[in-house]
């Protein structure tokens, strides 16, 4: 999927830290959401579409992604 990323607002966790250890995200147009590495803002973004991001935010909710 190719999308426009001038000029995105990028955020991170209210929980992350100063440091640049972090995972960045952009809300876009038609219910897109960017997702980035903080280390490398010019490099590549993933782009999910509304069903991928709440299937993903589902799993994390229900811990389908605990490693511990």
């Amino acid at each position: 999927m190719n999308v426009d990323l001038t000029g995105a607002k990028w955020f991170k966790s209210s929980r992350s830290n100063a440091g640049k250890d972090c995972v960045e995200a952009v809300f876009l147009d038609r219910g897109l959401v960017g997702v980035r590495d903080s280390k490398n803002p010019t490099g590549p973004a993933l782009i999910f579409t509304p069903s991928e991001w709440d299937a993903f935010t589902a799993g994390v909710t229900h811990g389908d992604y605990d490693r511990s």
